[in-house]
């Protein structure tokens, strides 16, 4: 039985897989708010404003009045702008066990973060300790199009150096891995670092 070939470069997502948000304190604003629980995401990723963030069109400070203006006369100024700001700035922490495997399989292959994130993305790395966690970033607010638009694939397979086909595309997006597959990539759908560890075996021996 032959081992599985060694994929020739890995684009792995960021946020879902590598990088996880509590929201527990928005959630706590949003029912001392009479709120739904998510109202604040719903508002912050609604479709426009969530594409103009992610295509490199806001700032943090402009995203965050968006969020408070865009949670609607009932909600008073100053609570709207505390939920807004609550989730902006929510804490962020690394999966530790994703991190480790991305570095082992990084010594065999080149490894890309590809991501739908936004201007201030480095700065949040940096504040992570993973600045030096792959050889670049593929990040649709500075490349101006954001997965699974085919066009931020291509960017990153061409910033490896290697086909279409020739790459692992891990995300946790069932609507971006089909997307990758498209483009004739190795896909793998991420539930949980298993998924991710399954599917960079050829590079971890």
């Amino acid at each position: 039985m032959t081992s599985p070939q060694p994929p020739g470069a890995v684009l792995c997502d960021i946020d879902g897989v590598i990088r996880h948000f509590d929201h527990r304190e928005v959630a706590r604003l949003e029912t001392a708010a009479g709120l739904a629980p998510g109202t604040t995401f719903e508002v912050a990723f609604a479709e426009e404003l969530g594409r103009r963030l992610v295509l490199g069109g806001l700032t943090r400070a402009q995203w965050t009045a968006e969020i408070a203006g865009g949670l609607g006369s009932g909600v008073p100024a100053g609570r709207a702008a505390a939920l807004a700001a609550a989730f902006t700035g929510s804490p962020v922490r690394a999966d530790g066990e994703v991190v480790a495997l991305l570095r082992r399989a990084r010594r065999r292959a080149p490894v890309l973060l590809v991501t739908n994130a936004t201007l201030w993305l480095e700065e949040d790395l940096a504040a992570l300790g993973l600045a030096d966690l792959a050889e670049g970033v593929v990040n649709s607010a500075r490349v101006g199009a954001a997965k699974p638009d085919p066009a931020i694939f291509r960017v990153a397979a061409e910033r490896a150096g290697v086909a279409p086909e020739g790459c692992l595309f891990v995300d946790d997006s069932a609507r971006n891995v089909a997307a990758a597959a498209g483009l004739g990539m190795t896909t793998v759908r991420f539930r949980t670092p298993l998924d991710l560890a399954r599917a960079l075996a050829p590079l971890l021996d």
